[in-house]
């Protein structure tokens, strides 16, 4: 078991997003558990699903006002503090003392940032390989969006691997889900690529990852005609990869797209913040330690 310290947030928060990155190709299962503070007061501990095959001993995933929703916490009412401990289960006994690991927590009070007058200009593309999901046997080809999208960013640093490689590593039995977030850090760690997972306030951080040459998955969500040019006319969640911006428009590797060469995409940027940055916020960040 894994205990960080209290951690007060720069404004109270009620959306809460663990992950945890362990730099070495080793198996291990993780649950991540939070409490928060409230009114002066702390909640008991409450459990996420697990990653991976072992069962930690039972813990509720809701207490009061706080929840888990498989990767995600939801407090009901702001917590001004919170606290997130690590259970761990690995043969390598010893594995986090022996390897790099990063733990991130990624906290929102979910209010919508305004984004400045000129967050549309400018110009940054980051080279990340296509590859298509709908491409791959049909009995994966519809719910790979996750790894497929891994598949890309970790081609953009120089690790290959196939999206059904990754969809075997990042597939949750339990849940039967390929798309499970902290599982696509825990695969891209296990290649030597450390990663988080942030819900982004704005454009804005958004465009600072780009401009740094970090590509972004995003998990966006959109009704029929609110992505013009969309790979899927409509989805209840879907993965895709930002590589850049040109202008009012967003530079993107949709992997639902039919074929490799179609992969590649120009998004709206008024459009991709309503169906991205106004719904889940969510993206994941890889990097090369």
């Amino acid at each position: 078991m894994v205990e960080l310290p209290a951690w007060r947030p720069r404004r109270a928060c009620r959306h809460f997003v663990p992950a945890l990155s362990v730099l070495a190709d080793v198996e291990y299962s993780v649950r991540f558990e939070l409490a928060v503070e409230q009114g002066g007061c702390w909640s008991p501990w409450t459990a996420s699903a697990t990653l991976g095959p072992h069962r930690f001993p039972s813990l509720a995933t809701q207490h009061g006002s706080l929840r888990s929703e498989v990767d995600v916490f939801f407090a009901s009412e702001p917590a001004e503090r919170v606290r997130m401990r690590l259970a761990l289960h690995s043969d390598e006994v010893r594995l986090l003392d022996t390897v790099p690991w990063l733990a991130t927590l990624s906290a929102s009070d979910l209010a919508q940032v305004p984004d400045s007058d000129d967050v549309a200009g400018g110009r940054a593309v980051i080279d990340v390989p296509a590859c298509s999901q709908m491409e791959e046997p049909e009995s994966l080809r519809h719910r790979i969006c996750s790894p497929t999208s891994v598949a890309m960013v970790l081609g953009r640093w120089g690790v290959h691997a196939a999206p059904r490689v990754l969809a075997a590593d990042v597939f949750d039995a339990q849940l039967d889900l390929y798309g499970v977030w902290p599982a696509a850090i825990r695969a891209g760690a296990r290649r030597g690529i450390g990663g988080y997972l942030l819900r982004f306030p704005d454009w804005q951080a958004a465009r600072w990852c780009l401009g740094a040459g970090l590509p972004v998955v995003a998990s966006v969500r959109y009704a029929r005609g609110e992505l013009s040019g969309a790979a899927i006319e409509e989805t209840s969640g879907h993965l895709i990869v930002l590589t850049g911006f040109d202008g009012a428009e967003v530079l993107v590797n949709d992997p639902a797209a039919p074929t490799r060469a179609e992969v590649p995409r120009r998004y709206t940027l008024d459009q991709l913040r309503r169906v991205w940055l106004e719904r889940s916020g969510v993206g994941y960040v890889f990097f090369r330690p």
